[in-house]
């Protein structure tokens, strides 16, 4: 088991943050990337649709043969994955996207946190419930930012349209004398540099990829799973084919990438 491959899905783009820190932290892994592009964005579904997309694309990944199965978004991860780890109990490790943020926040000893995501994520409260479990005198404000998913899908990033929401989002008076902003969507991580330099890099912003990563090379190392040989194929899948999401991978990737659609919808 050890040389099959890490499966990591997302609704698009984002997940490719975590894909990319995944490749850094561990360069002898293959990974099968599955992108539901045909679905996007996750934050405005409901709750009962997000667990049907989130267990659909588990089995497709597991299809594939992937030892570990990483939920590389949030919503996913704050609306399906109690109802992912109860149905594939016993057939896979599933790791999300809140959980190692959270443990590594509560370290930090943090006063006042924000944190910006998807409509679903913000109105599931995960973040602030965790947190409080965690570090009860933190106050944790949340907002929800719906804007910036399909800004960044449509490839609205590093211009005056993406500033202006940005400023606009974070200009929230709630935000005021946060010392940490939680990047609550994956896709987030792509105008991390624009939101750092709204709060003129005074907050730590922080990007769940990397954090996600480690969690996983421990999980990987735990379960005796870790690919110590050097052989590696990655495989990306999309469920609906967009030339953004080529133009990102590549770029996150360096060069040409094994794309192919898959509909698993049908």
């Amino acid at each position: 088991m050890k040389e099959q491959p890490i499966g990591i899905f997302d609704s698009g783009v984002g997940g490719l943050t975590v894909a990319h820190a995944v490749k850094q932290i561990l360069p002898g892994e293959s990974l099968v990337y599955f992108g539901d592009t045909a679905h996007l964005p996750y934050g405005d579904k409901s709750a009962d649709s997000i667990k049907s997309y989130s267990r659909r694309i588990t089995e497709f990944l597991l299809e594939h043969n992937s030892k570990v199965v990483l939920v590389a978004c949030n919503t996913a991860s704050s609306s399906a994955f109690d109802t992912l780890r109860k149905e594939f109990n016993g057939k896979t490790i599933l790791i999300d996207v809140i959980d190692p943020v959270v443990d590594y926040l509560s370290t930090r000893n943090f006063h006042k946190i924000g944190v910006i995501g998807t409509k679903r994520t913000i109105s599931s409260g995960t973040y602030e419930k965790k947190l409080k479990e965690k570090s009860p005198v933190t106050n944790v404000v949340s907002l929800a930012t719906p804007l910036l998913v399909p800004m960044i899908e449509e490839g609205f990033i590093f211009d005056d349209i993406s500033n202006a929401i940005i400023r606009t989002y974070l200009s929230e008076k709630s935000l005021t004398g946060i010392e940490a902003l939680i990047l609550g969507c994956t896709h987030y991580p792509i105008i991390k540099n624009q939101i750092s330099k709204f709060f003129n890099f005074n907050v730590e912003v922080v990007d769940s990829a990397r954090i996600v990563a480690t969690a996983l090379r421990e999980t990987l190392e735990k379960n005796n799973l870790l690919n110590e040989k050097s052989k590696v194929s990655d495989q990306f899948f999309v469920s609906d084919y967009t030339p953004y999401f080529e133009k990102i991978a590549k770029m996150f990737f360096e060069g040409n990438i094994n794309l192919k659609r898959a509909d698993i919808w049908s």
